[in-house]
């Protein structure tokens, strides 16, 4: 396979990329990513934009192929062919919107329904069904270098989809509402949505992992 690697243009200048440190003695995490928006979410949540932690996350926009399954699979496979690319410690993230009344479709396919149906096609997958409810889900993967172990960290949010409402630069936000608020992910404020969100869930016990503070 070909694959296609850009940096991101959110990169530190400072990087050494032979031993994954910069001037600050900081090790470099890579976020397999393409979304500016989630890498400013995952530096914030992980706090690696202090001064004080021993940590920074870089991006990294590599074109990985296209797998089929439950999200752990995915994610298993996302990680492991991503490694073959850049022999140092990453995370990979996948995402899955699930829907109760379809059984948890479209799951990890969520991407790709909303390129398709957008929105609109979203919730009208759901007219023929009482059942509103549903889950955002998010697994990232962690791997020291190729040959360690994969480690998984799994964040769940429930809630319920809606019409449309608030930012609509997010993907899926805007019809997603969170169990207990009543604003969808797009009305909320960054600092509301993230502490509540499925991706939070998930960065936290990252944090754990990895220590930081």
């Amino acid at each position: 396979k070909i694959y296609r690697i850009k940096m991101s243009d959110t990169t530190d200048n400072n990087t050494d990329n032979n031993n994954n440190t910069n001037t600050n003695n900081k090790t470099f995490i890579t976020f397999i990513t393409g979304n500016r928006n989630k890498l400013e979410e995952v530096r914030s949540i992980l706090k690696t934009n202090q001064e004080d932690t021993h940590y920074s996350i870089k991006a990294l926009d590599i074109d990985l192929p296209e797998v089929q399954g439950e999200p752990e699979y995915v994610i298993q496979e996302k990680c492991k062919s991503a490694s073959l690319q850049l022999n140092g410690p990453i995370i990979v993230e996948d995402t899955s919107l699930c829907f109760n009344a379809l059984g948890g479709l479209p799951g990890p396919y969520i991407k790709w329904f909303m390129k398709k149906i957008g929105l609109d096609g979203l919730n009208k997958l759901l007219l023929g069904y009482e059942d509103k409810t549903i889950e955002a889900k998010c697994i990232f993967a962690y791997q020291e270098n190729r040959d360690s172990q994969i480690h998984y960290f799994t964040g769940i949010t429930k809630g319920t989809l809606v019409e449309p409402r608030g930012n609509m630069n997010f993907g899926w936000d805007p019809v997603f509402l969170p169990e207990g608020y009543n604003k969808t992910y797009g009305e909320m404020d960054n600092e509301t949505k993230n502490s509540i969100s499925h991706r939070f869930k998930a960065l936290q016990l990252l944090k754990e992992f990895l220590n930081i503070e």
